[in-house]
């Protein structure tokens, strides 16, 4: 429950501290008095939007600290631990909140930097509040399915079926984008193909644009290099060759070997290695002889083969050299086209499969909803017996909607329905309700609501708006019985509610030029007896209206 609220230069409040108990507490006051500030700072204080509007003038910054006693098992503990955010739970929980002029805002739990987001996410599961904007979302059709999937315990169960269907739409998504990508595919298929088998016939290898360029070289200088070898080979050949002076020279160095010495060997040995040299060159040139002949090409081929070559390099924007990887590449799209039909089939498995996964739970959990809507109908029926509506009927519609409509919420369309006259049809609220059956239809609805809910502390702003007389202490009698398992607050205009608090404090405003607020505990009887003598005749308190609040003090004990 809430121990304790603490609030520094909010609005209207310049410092302020408030001890709570157990039970039902109840705040009253004039209008304008402040009400709502407090509930303002505490929903600061749990995680609310920050707005620099709530700084108090002439401040640097606003604080406000709300602490709490939970037991360790809470459920609070629990989301801090999924945040991985640690606390001795046996220190209970403080949530404080600072917020300066510029909306900046700076959140902690038991003095840990912690965010707004699991600031929110822990006051969540510690306060529920209550109040005019509570009543519109009770209007709204669409927040229906979650009060009753919460009143079922269906919680967990949601959050994996919105999983599921998350894992469905995206499962549909990526066959769709896949889809596409098969029919681009196939739109080029054709054209693939036909500049694959292109390039297999051509069958280019690496090196080649070389080989054809010397190959055409070659050709273009055959007659020419024909003739050079030929009048080489001549000279090598001829009678006056220097093959053949070499052997002459040779002779005429052996004759006079004797006399020359030494030197005559040497001599020789030279004119040796240079008749050998000079067979070789005979030999190269017979060689180039027999290549010239070997050649298979004529000079056209060649040069068809070197365009070919080189125009297919132009149209798929590459070098000749990159032709066969530019093969394998365009072989490896064909293999991707050609795998279309097996991976639409997979992604098309992976979607019937996510569909029945998501189908599964989702009738499940319509099936749930069905069993608790009945359930949650005689709840709040029973509810209304006490708050003056014993003759309205309430009705929770669970409808299956087209396949179309279902979504993260399930198949099911769940709307509250009343009839608020014996005989009539049920409608939504919105088309019967006044503002004061709104309230206690809202009421009833959280009587039921509050023993599945983790929140030990209900907060209720004016839930009695719109009401007097016997509705009203109606209202404060089921305030009360809901006290006896929660911490109820409420603030209040009826004098029949604030008479059942088990604690009462009064919000009032003083000073003109610097305006303040303040709450003060009414500990007596006698300061609660004024309080709601005023409540029932306004500022100038009759000895009737304290005779009055004598009676409803004492009804109420």
């Amino acid at each position: 429950m809430l121990r304790s609220l603490t609030i520094q230069n909010v609005v209207l409040i310049e410092k302020l501290e408030i001890d709570f108990s157990c039970g039902l507490c109840a705040l009253t006051g004039e209008t304008g008095a402040g009400k709502s500030i407090l509930l303002d700072s505490l929903g600061l204080a749990l995680g609310a939007r920050a707005e620099s509007r709530l700084v108090r003038r002439g401040a640097d910054k606003a604080q406000v600290i709300a602490s709490f006693d939970v037991a360790p098992t809470h459920k609070a503990f629990a989301v801090l631990e999924d945040a991985e955010f640690t606390i001795d739970p046996s220190e209970g929980l403080v949530l404080r909140r600072t917020l300066s002029t510029d909306g900046k805002s700076k959140a902690y739990i038991n003095d840990q930097p912690a965010g707004a987001a699991l600031l929110k996410a822990v006051g969540d599961t510690l306060v529920e509040i209550h109040g005019q904007f509570d009543t519109h979302a009770l209007l709204k059709q669409p927040s229906h399915i979650g009060m009753l999937d919460e009143f079922a315990g269906l919680e967990s169960k949601a959050v994996d079926l919105q999983a599921r269907f998350n894992a469905w739409k995206s499962a549909r998504q990526e066959l769709a984008s896949a889809e596409n990508t098969a029919e681009k595919f196939r739109e080029e298929e054709e054209y693939l193909r036909h500049v694959t088998d292109e390039l297999i016939n051509l069958n280019p290898y690496v090196g080649e644009e070389k080989e054809l360029q010397d190959l055409k070289l070659a050709i273009q200088n055959r007659d020419t290099v024909i003739e050079a070898l030929n009048a080489a080979h001549g000279y090598l050949t001829a009678e006056d060759s220097a093959d053949a002076m070499i052997q002459k020279a040779y002779r005429v160095i052996g004759r006079s070997a004797d006399k020359i010495g030494k030197a005559s060997e040497e001599i020789m040995e030279a004119m040796d290695r240079a008749s050998v040299e000079l067979e070789s060159a005979r030999v190269c040139i017979d060689a180039a002889f027999a290549d010239l002949d070997d050649v298979p090409h004529n000079f056209a081929d060649v040069d068809d083969r070197l365009y070919a070559i080189r125009a297919a390099a132009r149209k798929h924007e590459c070098k000749p050299d990159d032709l066969d990887e530019k093969l394998t590449e365009l072989e490896a799209r064909l293999a991707t086209i050609e795998a279309q039909d097996d991976i639409l089939s997979e992604l098309s498995r992976k979607v019937d499969a996510s569909r029945q996964s998501y189908e599964a739970l989702a009738e499940e959990i319509s099936t749930a909803r069905v069993r608790s809507a009945t359930q949650i109908d005689q709840e709040v029926m029973a509810e209304l017996v006490p708050l003056k509506l014993e003759k309205a009927r309430f009705f929770t519609q669970v409808m299956r909607r087209d396949e179309g409509e279902w979504n993260g919420q399930g198949i099911d369309r769940v709307e509250f329905l009343i009839a608020t006259n014996p005989g009539a049809d049920p409608s939504p609220l919105t088309k019967i309700a006044s503002g004061g059956e709104m309230a206690r239809f809202m009421l009833a609805l959280k009587v039921v609501m509050a023993a599945v809910g983790s929140a030990e502390t209900l907060i209720f702003d004016e839930v009695d708006t719109g009401i007097g007389g016997a509705v009203a202490d109606a209202v404060g009698e089921r305030l009360c019985i809901l006290a006896k398992t929660h911490q109820v607050m409420v603030v209040t205009h009826s004098p029949q509610v604030a008479a059942r608090g088990n604690n009462h404090w009064i919000v009032h405003k003083s000073g003109e030029a610097d305006v303040r607020t303040s709450i003060t505990p009414l500990k007596s009887a006698q300061e609660r007896r004024e309080e709601i003598a005023r409540m029932l005749s306004g500022a100038q308190i009759t000895i009737e209206a304290r005779a009055a609040a004598d009676k409803l003090l004492e009804k109420a004990a």
